[in-house]
C-alpha cells in the first residue's frame, strides 16, 4: 500500500493551479497592484486624501482638507482592463490600459510571478492663471508607462516591484527632465481571515536634489466586507496616479508631512 502511495504521489500532476488573490485589490496604496477585475466586472473606487496630520488641532490634524478621485474601472476581456477617474488634485482627468501578461501558477504549467502592464494618461484641467502667457493643450498630458511583478510566496505574504516612467509634456524647469524613472516597491501581509497589512514606497531613479519633490511612501490596512473593500491608510503623497504621486509629492514622511486617506471600492457584476 505504501509503496502505491508513493508510485501515485511520484506522478507529474496534469492540473494547473492558478494563484489567486495576490493582493485583495486593483490598488496597493496609492499604485495599482497586478490584480485585474474578471469580464463583465466593473468597480467604482472612491479614493480619498485628507490634509496633513501635522497641521495640528487648528486644521483638525489634516481632516479640514480633502482631495478625492472617482474611478471606474471595468473588465472588457479577460485579463484586459480599462479605467477613468477624476482627481481633485490638479483637476486631472486620467484613463488607462491594464492587461495580464503573466499569472502565477503551478502545476503542469509553473509561472513563479504574475506580470501585468500598465499604460495610462492624465490630463490637468487647471485654468490658466497667467494671461500673458498661453499654453498648448499638449503641455497639460502626461503619460505613465508601468511593469507590475509579483508574487505571492504564501497565503500570508505577496510582493510587487513596479519599474515606472512618466513622462511629462511640460516640467517646471529646464533642468527637470521630461522622463521620470522610478521603481515601485510593495508588499502585503496577511493579519487575519480579512484584514492585512499593505507597505508601499516609489524611488525616483534620476530625480533631481533640488526638484523640491519626495519619493512617496504609504502604510497601511486592507479590511474586506463582503463585497467592499476598505483601504485605510498614511501617506506622504496627496495625488492619487502615478503622475502625481511619483512626480510631485511635496511631503516628507519623516518630518510628519503625513496624510490619512482610505480607498473603497464596490464590485458589480454586469454580466
Amino acid at each position: 500500500q505504501g509503496g502505491l502511495l508513493d508510485e501515485l504521489e511520484s506522478q507529474p500532476t496534469t492540473e494547473t493551479i492558478y494563484t489567486e488573490a495576490t493582493f485583495k485589490g486593483t490598488r496597493v496604496v496609492n499604485g495599482h497592484s497586478v490584480e485585474v477585475r474578471a469580464p463583465g466586472v466593473l468597480d467604482f473606487m472612491i479614493s480619498h486624501r485628507f490634509g496633513r496630520v501635522n497641521g495640528g488641532a487648528y486644521e483638525f490634524f489634516g481632516l479640514d482638507e480633502a482631495n478625492i478621485r472617482l474611478g471606474l474601472e471595468y473588465g472588457l476581456l479577460k485579463g484586459f482592463n480599462v479605467g477613468i477617474g477624476r482627481n481633485s488634485f490638479e483637476k486631472t482627468f486620467d484613463g488607462y490600459l491594464k492587461y495580464q501578461l503573466l499569472r502565477q501558477r503551478e502545476g503542469a504549467k509553473f509561472t513563479p510571478v504574475s506580470v501585468v502592464g500598465l499604460a495610462s494618461i492624465a490630463v490637468n484641467s487647471l485654468r490658466n492663471t497667467n494671461p500673458e502667457r498661453q499654453f498648448p493643450f499638449a503641455s497639460r498630458i502626461d503619460y505613465t508607462y508601468q511593469v507590475l511583478i509579483a508574487r505571492k510566496f504564501n497565503s500570508n505574504l505577496s510582493l510587487q516591484l513596479a519599474p515606472t516612467l512618466v513622462h511629462r509634456n511640460l516640467v517646471a524647469t529646464r533642468a527637470m527632465d521630461n522622463n521620470l524613472y522610478a521603481l515601485g516597491m510593495a508588499g502585503r501581509y496577511k493579519l487575519t481571515q480579512r484584514v492585512a497589512l499593505n507597505v508601499e514606497y516609489y524611488y525616483r531613479l534620476n530625480a533631481r536634489t533640488e526638484d523640491l519633490f519626495y519619493n512617496p511612501l504609504a502604510i497601511g490596512v486592507d479590511i474586506e466586507t463582503g463585497g467592499h473593500v476598505f483601504q485605510l491608510h498614511f501617506t506622504n503623497a496627496r495625488a492619487m496616479i502615478e503622475e502625481g504621486f511619483v512626480t510631485e509629492t511635496t511631503g516628507n514622511f519623516l518630518a510628519g508631512d503625513i496624510h490619512f486617506g482610505f480607498n473603497v471600492s464596490r464590485t458589480f457584476q454586469l454580466k
